[in-house]
């Protein structure tokens, strides 16, 4: 027999592709720890965390605005599944996450869709599953995006989670004009 047929069968690893966008980004260097375009290779039993503390986090984010911890993904398997899937959490207490239209408030967590716009702040972080046979491990590469990914995704525009607050709360201010008569004032 030869090596070739003796060799352990290779298997696909589960990969998060992950583009990044922040309009400061040329000037504040706010991605500048992260490897762009490289694959990391992770165990699957790691929870990797997004923020500013380099001692928690795997990612980190050269920026004062953004939580030590931001927020948090994990990989799982669902029950009767063989599909590796993802949780997204978020561990800011100052400034809720936005899942495409949902938002997650300190500590709240949903299944990561194979496609999603994730944002806090100014952030925007368009994340895309590719999915993998390992069960023992997963990757992740970044990617940096030129221009806005509301933009050139053709994201429905929502108005930007401030970045001490919450989602829910731009939403119920009504910015539009509105019609008074004189009587009223």
């Amino acid at each position: 027999m030869s090596n070739f047929e003796d060799a352990d069968t290779e298997e696909t690893v589960t990969c998060l592709q992950i583009t990044v966008y922040h309009p400061g980004q040329q000037q504040s260097g706010v991605f500048q720890s992260i490897r762009f375009y490289n694959r990391d290779k992770l165990p699957s039993s790691e929870v990797v965390k997004f923020g500013r503390n380099s001692n928690i986090c795997h990612y980190t984010f050269q920026d004062k605005q953004v939580s030590r911890v931001q927020f948090s993904l994990q990989l799982f398997k669902k029950f009767d599944s063989s599909v590796l899937s993802f949780e997204i959490k978020n561990m800011s207490k100052k400034t809720s996450l936005l899942v495409d239209n949902k938002e997650l408030r300190y500590l709240n967590k949903i299944d990561l869709p194979y496609k999603c716009m994730v944002r806090f702040g100014e952030y925007q972080f368009l994340i895309e599953k590719e999915d993998g046979e390992s069960l023992e491990f997963f990757e992740t590469q970044f990617i940096l995006s030129p221009r806005s990914l509301l933009q050139e995704n053709n994201w429905p525009l929502q108005k930007p989670i401030p970045e001490y607050g919450c989602y829910s709360s731009c939403l119920t201010q009504n910015t539009s004009p509105t019609e008074m008569d004189e009587n009223e004032l």
